[in-house]
């Protein structure tokens, strides 16, 4: 049997020197062409230890100056480049994230919510050696599938987006210890790293705006009550009726899509036939109810004045355009990609909820 040849020992020691390249030493590959340098030539070149180079390489701080600068004077004229493969096995990194999404297929495609998120998260880790995977965890086995990729090593980290009480999945997620920002507040979990915005205040302000303009039977098309950001509207429009002396029976349920706000506005009109006014708790709800107060010959804003709440897109198609309240989902997904960059590097960030100021756009439907 043949001696061990250089190659076969690089293969051996990707392990231990965790970025060797497994291809031939220069100069011995086939019909004479020159193969990848390796870790070892690297050290040999430079007079230095395989475990000198390798922490040169990743960035360790316990060298000496001359033999980081010997080390570094051979990866520039061997034009070494590091395996990440083997710097994976080394460090026990996948160099990549995943974006969870709780929610159907068809809601990541029709809401512009997730695309918003989806942009802004890719943006974030735009400077990053870190790639983004997309998992949809829909409930049931689709969802112990997604569980299961996540805590057995496949990614380094996650950012988990739409959040519903009964998802174990947010859970489970903490419990593994994998690093974890979520966009929004997962109900039912405690110490979780997230971004939100202060959606109470949002819909405050969107109600204390249509009390300001002289309406006073003033309806609500609400979001999931499974859902931080379904509560935390909720509650808002109460606050402000409540501080005005103004009734708040006039309630209705949504899912936070199109249909979904048809069909509340359809409830809510059959049971309050005398609304001068409707907050609706997210734009493509709003859309929705546009359009059933269109079929009823009901004039906006003349008859009911209809106020939003996203400001993704969609306010901004609609007949009449809707006011709305903004809501930062593209930035506060790259400043849940930082946090998560910063969670990988090692540092200590407060679990108390970073959260976005609302702003309020006006346009003719309020």
């Amino acid at each position: 049997m043949t001696g061990t040849s250089e190659a076969d020992r690089e293969v051996r020691d990707l392990a231990d020197a965790g970025l060797a390249a497994p291809a031939a030493p220069r100069g011995t590959g086939p019909e004479g062409r020159r193969g990848a340098a390796t870790i070892r030539q690297v050290a040999a070149l430079a007079g230095v230890s395989r475990a000198t180079a390798s922490r040169v390489i990743n960035g360790g701080h316990l060298v000496s100056p001359q033999a980081r600068a010997a080390v570094e004077k051979a990866i520039a004229e061997l034009d070494f480049t590091p395996n990440p493969v083997a710097r994976n096995l080394a460090t026990r990194r996948t160099g990549s994230v995943a974006l969870v999404v709780p929610e159907p297929n068809q809601r990541l495609l029709t809401d512009p919510f997730f695309g918003s998120i989806i942009n802004g998260l890719s943006l974030a880790l735009d400077d990053s050696d870190l790639q983004m995977v997309l998992l949809i965890a829909r409930d049931g086995k689709d969802a112990r599938r997604v569980s299961r990729y996540l805590t057995t090593g496949h990614v380094d980290g996650a950012v988990v987006a739409s959040h519903h009480r009964d998802d174990g999945l947010n859970r489970t997620l903490l419990e593994s210890g994998l690093p974890c920002v979520f966009i929004g507040r997962p109900l039912g979990v405690t110490h979780a790293h997230c971004v939100d915005m202060d959606n109470h205040m949002g819909a405050r302000l969107a109600t204390e705006h249509l009390i300001a303009r002289g309406h006073r039977r003033i309806g609500t098309v609400a979001g999931p009550t499974d859902m931080n950001a379904g509560i935390d509207r909720l509650a808002g429009w109460r606050q402000a009726l409540a501080a005005a002396g103004l009734p708040d029976d006039a309630v209705e349920l949504g899912d936070f899509t199109a249909q979904g706000g048809a069909e509340a506005m359809t409830r809510l009109l059959d049971t309050h036939p005398g609304l001068d006014a409707v907050f609706v708790a997210s734009d493509l709800m709003a859309s929705g109810a546009l359009h059933v107060l269109a079929g009823r010959g009901i004039r906006v804003p003349d008859d009911v004045a209809v106020f939003g709440f996203d400001d993704l897109g969609v306010a901004e198609s609609t007949t009449p355009p809707l006011s709305t309240v903004v809501h930062p989902v593209q930035a506060m997904a790259a400043q849940a990609g930082h946090m998560l960059e910063a969670l990988l590097r090692g540092e200590e960030l407060t679990v108390d909820p970073l959260l976005f100021r609302p702003e309020l756009v006006l346009r003719a439907s309020a």
